[in-house]
């Protein structure tokens, strides 16, 4: 099976797309397969859903810019008079251990608190370098989770093959889908151009995959109202990640911003999140709560390692990840490394986006043609265990060297913070063609109301 049948069979849909440009990124796995094929389940989709709203005369042909899907996977925009900040801060990063690697994850603050706290030292790199030398790389992460601190120790694939959430992980669907039912959507006015037109997105997700998924979906004519907690900040992918959406705070620990939520949650379509398993229910917003509070209400939810298994709660990014399911040990050895080697981008947050964009079209697809729709849930460790039964057959003479790859096709925006190049992008449905109906914008810089 290849890697897009198998991407596809998650949707029981064989797919049928066009490619064009070329070039693609050296890696021991099919990172471009991954965000072409990836992409593509957005493309053949939205042209079931065209199809099926009566917008076409048959199924629209998809394509996908080789090219631009790849560059997708890392960021969109180049600022012209102006700078994104670093990716990360002083200290994350990987550390050798006593018995190996481990990568600490510090971009936040409490979670730098945690990991310097475990450490008894400062904030130095030079200090936390010589303080992880004198830890058991599995004793150091298990410390550091335990506080609420993120990091994870390098493993080999065959180490997280025998691993309890690895054994779990791999026999979870790629798409978990589940409560499928009748639902009513109403006030939705698709076109053409804007297929998900008068479609409300109640978007919970931060970095990063929940964003790719709005954003697209942003691109398709819904209105995403992204919500964050007061004084949450992610000045490092924001200018990247917002495109199309409004942006507004609210704290779902006060009462008269919880009832604001309640309120927000009853006039969506979708909600897509990211909360760790059980996390909303803490907030008072259960699935059986959200359930009662709007019936129809379509979800897709991602959480870092998988939805069952001893890691169900545990924090986790995308490096973290590869860290983890043996990505980054395959890479260094590939590479022939003195140290960890992960994927040239972050292919897990963006390819895992781009199928819960898929699924949330899947299910609108599913209620438009008189059938049941579902939820999905998504995870970013089983989006790991698809890519790494794809290695990388051969290497190419035209590699992509990263972000926006030498101005290659790029477009100017005027956003929150200055003049912006922005890729073009890299699906076509048919006629429909992605239109974001805004600039990116700043977090909490809109109002939370529809």
């Amino acid at each position: 099976m290849s890697l897009m049948h198998e991407i596809f069979d998650a949707f029981d849909d064989a797919g049928d797309f066009r490619t064009i440009g070329a070039g693609h990124y050296n890696s021991f796995y099919q990172v471009t397969k991954l965000a072409t094929n990836a992409i593509a389940s957005v493309g053949c989709n939205m042209a079931s859903l065209i199809e099926s709203l009566g917008l076409s005369n048959g199924m629209p042909e998809t394509t996908v810019d080789q090219r631009l899907a790849s560059l997708w996977f890392a960021v969109s925009i180049k600022p012209i008079d102006w700078e994104m900040p670093a990716i990360w801060d002083a200290i994350a990063g990987d550390y050798q251990a006593k018995d190996g690697w481990i990568k600490l994850h510090t971009n936040l603050p409490h979670h730098r608190a945690v990991v310097c706290n475990v450490l008894g030292v400062e904030a130095d790199r030079a200090t936390v370098k010589a303080a992880v030398l004198t830890w058991s790389k599995d004793y150091l992460e298990q410390a550091i989770v335990s506080e609420g601190g993120v990091a994870a120790a390098m493993r080999t694939r065959g180490e997280w093959s025998k691993h309890p959430q690895g054994q779990t992980v791999s026999t979870e669907p790629l798409i978990h889908w589940f409560d499928a039912r009748d639902r009513n959507i109403k006030d939705w006015q698709p076109t053409v151009q804007k297929p998900l037109k008068g479609l409300r997105i109640l978007d919970l997700t931060r970095v990063l995959a929940g964003p790719v998924a709005t954003r697209i979906l942003a691109g398709f004519g819904a209105d995403v109202l992204r919500i964050d907690p007061p004084d949450w900040e992610e000045d490092n992918v924001v200018p990247d990640i917002t495109l199309g959406k409004r942006c507004a705070r609210l704290d779902l620990k006060n009462a008269r911003d919880k009832e604001a939520f309640r309120t927000l949650l009853l006039k969506a379509d979708i909600l897509v999140h990211g909360y760790r398993h059980g996390a909303l229910d803490g907030l008072g917003f259960s699935e059986e709560e959200r359930r009662a509070i709007k019936p129809d209400l379509i979800e897709v939810s991602l959480n870092a390692y998988g939805w069952v298994g001893p890691w169900i709660k545990r924090r986790g990014f995308d490096s973290l990840v590869q860290m983890s399911s043996g990505i980054a040990a395959a890479g260094m050895d590939w590479a022939r490394a003195a140290k960890p080697t992960p994927l040239p981008v972050q292919a897990l947050d963006h390819a895992t986006g781009y199928l819960m964009a898929a699924a949330v079209i899947k299910s609108l697809d599913n209620h438009t043609r008189g059938n049941k729709s579902a939820n999905a849930r998504l995870s970013l460790a089983r989006t790991a265990e698809l890519l790494m039964n794809y290695e990388q057959n051969e290497k190419s003479n035209d590699v992509l060297n990263g972000p926006c790859d030498n101005d290659y096709s790029l477009e100017i925006e005027q956003n929150s913070w200055g003049q912006t190049r922005r890729l073009m992008p890299s699906l076509t449905v048919g006629e429909t063609k992605l239109d974001w109906p805004g600039p990116a914008c700043a977090l909490g810089s809109n109002e939370p109301d529809w």
